[in-house]
């Protein structure tokens, strides 16, 4: 994706550290140590005036480079906990850009500045009834769109299949269920009476995610940080499942969609019990519905992307002396 939009790309060796044996998590930190130095010779390359970092271990050698070499760094944090790596790299940051402003008790507030979160702009300007063009959906039913994550969620896909008989009897289905489980959805599906088979749109993956989130009435998802920022600037209401091994990410994006009226949240080992009667109890429940696409809407922010940007600009402008201090 980066090389196809003219951008050069260089990858560096990284390793996770969370939830890793010790032998396994040693190893990674020496290769985390070992990429420092590369990342100043491409740093140094680049003629680099700014950095912008969203986490993940493969940015904290690109940090450390960008603060040894007295280069603003500036960090986004898309979820509303920060994990290992960004609460670490949080301390040589300029900058840190946030999500939710309930993001800046966990970090240094002078640094954080709340942007929101940077979306697509097809989800904002994408007309509903064209969308529902894309799939070929009857726009005389209500759509529900269920996915897992680019390589499904195993979870998430058995309960759907279980009730699938008895969701299509009442909406549309837009269903990605990912690679790993393509085969089973497939054959699990299979014999469905034709006149509900018509009604389900299974992909094990969909490039054109902005049409899918704009057709749908509902949506069935984990709780990934896209969740926050896709499902406000569609209006999407949504039921969250977060991935149980996720630490506590996945977990604080649900409840705070929930605090905010825009999403219900269910436990992954709740899935088999109750997705499929929470989903027929939303879609029969136009005022609860109507409130939770309000809700969502009131969360969006469409120049999120533009509030990111102007903070590197901001960044770039300064001497590089003043790259690591806090900014005014």
């Amino acid at each position: 994706m980066v090389t196809g939009a003219g951008v050069e790309f260089v990858g560096l060796a990284a390793g996770g550290l969370r939830g890793m044996g010790p032998w396994t998590a040693l190893r990674n930190a020496v290769r985390i140590l070992g990429s420092i130095a590369a990342a100043r010779r491409i740093v140094r390359r680049f003629r680099t005036d700014v950095v912008l970092v969203t986490g993940g271990y493969a940015c904290v050698p690109v940090t450390m480079a960008a603060w040894t070499l007295h280069i603003p760094v500036l960090v986004y944090l898309p979820d509303i906990v920060p994990g290992l790596a960004i609460r670490f790299l949080s301390r040589f940051a300029a900058r840190v850009a946030v999500t939710s402003e309930e993001s800046c008790s966990y970090l240094d507030r002078r640094k954080v500045v709340v942007t929101g979160y940077p979306v697509r702009t097809d989800i904002l300007t994408m007309d509903k009834s064209k969308a529902c063009q894309v799939f070929g959906l009857d726009t005389a039913l209500p759509t529900v769109l269920v996915f897992g994550g680019s390589r499904g969620a195993r979870s998430i896909n058995q309960a759907l299949v279980a009730g699938l008989h008895e969701l299509l009897l009442t909406c549309q289905i837009i269903h990605v269920s990912g690679s790993l489980d393509a085969e089973y959805v497939h054959s699990a599906t299979c014999d469905l009476p034709e006149d509900l088979l018509c009604r389900y749109h299974h992909y094990t993956y969909l490039l054109d995610m902005p049409a899918a989130l704009v057709a749908a009435d509902l949506a069935v998802a984990r709780a990934g940080a896209a969740t926050m920022g896709e499902f406000p600037a569609a209006g999407l209401p949504a039921i969250l499942v977060p991935y149980p091994h996720s630490g506590r990410h996945q977990e604080a994006n649900a409840q705070y969609m929930a605090r905010q009226g825009a999403a219900r949240v269910l436990a992954d080992a709740e899935l088999r019990d109750r997705l499929v009667p929470n989903i027929l109890e939303l879609l029969g429940d136009k005022p609860s519905m109507d409130r939770m696409r309000a809700a969502a809407k009131a969360l969006a922010q469409p120049d999120a992307a533009s509030s990111i940007a102007q903070q590197v600009c901001l960044l770039a402008q300064r001497p590089k002396a003043m790259g690591t201090g806090v900014l005014r």
